[in-house]
């Protein structure tokens, strides 16, 4: 379900707004030489902590690591399990782009976020776009 024009709380849209704003800035720090496309993202847990990643690209172009993948592993690594939201800025020749998770990015957060996980992106031309992660990814592999 888009949430675009959904009516929300405003500490929800302050909440929404502040994640895009740390990824943007993550965004910025994302180390992108041979694409030129930035990607930042802002991990917010159930503590309240907030991790942020950016992309960071490789000349053996599968050791690059996705900005959401950085930013779960930040969280993990600070003992983080429990995900709430999620923020997600691409850039690219320094204008902001519409970008959705990959596939692989997916299938990682698919190990903490509920169907509930809200993943926030900034499209350029509508503003702030929010999609529950279950409407993104209904099929996620899971070993039984």
């Amino acid at each position: 379900m888009c949430h675009r024009n959904a009516k929300i709380n405003r500490e929800a849209e302050i909440t929404r707004d502040l994640l895009i704003e740390r990824a943007r800035e993550a965004a910025e720090r994302a180390y992108a030489p041979y694409s030129g496309f930035k990607v930042g993202a802002a991990l917010l847990t159930a503590n309240q902590k907030v991790f942020s990643g950016c992309n960071v690209e490789n000349a053996s172009f599968g050791a690059t690591v996705c900005a959401e993948r950085a930013a779960v592993c930040a969280a993990v690594a600070h003992g983080e399990r429990s995900f709430i939201q999620m923020a997600v800025v691409a850039m690219s020749e320094g204008q902001p782009r519409l970008a959705h998770p990959c596939g692989i990015c997916r299938q990682v957060l698919s190990e903490f976020a509920s169907p509930d996980f809200l993943i926030h992106l900034l499209d350029p031309d509508e503003g702030p776009l929010s999609l529950r992660f279950g409407d993104i990814f209904p099929l996620a592999f899971e070993l039984q």
